[in-house]
């Protein structure tokens, strides 16, 4: 019997202007998957995670999540279903707590709106402050629940960012460069908590210019350039595809490869 990817994307294309960014793009995510997305700068990677996540419309093509079509829901929708992002640029709310920007997340996972949670039903209210603090343990946040998230290390502010998208109880977690600006230990660090949440049964795809991270990360890989998909195959056999090493990554990949 087939299983049904949780995530589909079907020839799935962006114009802006005469720029085509995104070129008839196809590709799956399993459930329980941990897939990986490279390319170089200006592949088309983010505009592609935007495709996906309906922050931007496709010119063609479609998305399906769950085999349900969603290429003309809103953002919001999209994540009720059970797909939670982050974004390259941190987009945190420096100005209020850590416990407050997690919370945020929450009320999307119970679809309560912020009026009817802050105002209407105490239970909304519990509902949320339950399910925050659950993430909060799980990220590791909790001993700065109070704390504004401009106060955060930047390191800490990436894993707040990704608490918020944990919130939503989604069944595939999409991030967006979540190592970039991170050092070695850091970095380290992050890809264990990313495979912990895999292994608990979360779907992931991710965009990452570190190349030891996605290579000991993620199980399958997809590379993008010039917005086309070139390439979808292992680690390995990404390290190896002479379309991939001509086309964007050298011979650095395969050193890196090799020593992973």
């Amino acid at each position: 019997m087939t299983t049904t990817p949780l995530l589909e994307i079907r020839n799935a294309t962006r114009r802006f202007g005469g720029l085509l960014a995104v070129d008839d793009f196809s590709g799956v995510v399993q459930r329980g998957e941990r897939v990986g997305l490279i390319g170089p700068n200006g592949a088309g990677k983010t505009t592609l995670f935007n495709l996906i996540t309906c922050f931007t419309p496709l010119s063609s093509g479609s998305v399906r999540f769950d085999d349900s079509d969603i290429s003309s829901l809103k953002s919001f929708e999209v994540a009720r279903l059970g797909m939670a992002r982050t974004f390259q640029n941190l987009r945190v709310m420096p100005n209020l707590s850590v416990f407050d920007n997690v919370s945020i997340g929450a009320l999307g996972a119970f679809g309560h709106s912020p009026v009817a949670a802050l105002f209407h039903r105490r239970g909304y209210a519990e509902d949320i402050s339950r399910r925050t603090w659950e993430v909060l343990e799980r990220a590791g946040l909790q001993d700065v629940a109070g704390e504004l998230a401009a106060n955060l290390s930047y390191g800490k502010r990436k894993y707040l960012e990704i608490a918020r998208a944990l919130a939503l109880s989604p069944r595939l977690l999409i991030l967006d460069e979540p190592a970039a600006g991170l050092n070695d230990t850091e970095t380290a660090q992050l890809g264990q908590f990313v495979r912990q949440l895999s292994d608990e049964g979360l779907s992931l795809l991710l965009v990452e210019h570190d190349m030891n991270f996605v290579m000991n990360l993620c199980e399958r890989v997809m590379v993008m350039a010039s917005g086309r998909k070139i390439a979808d195959g292992t680690p390995q056999e990404i390290s190896r595809d002479p379309i991939v090493l001509e086309a964007y990554l050298g011979s650095d990949i395969e050193n890196e490869g090799e020593a992973a």
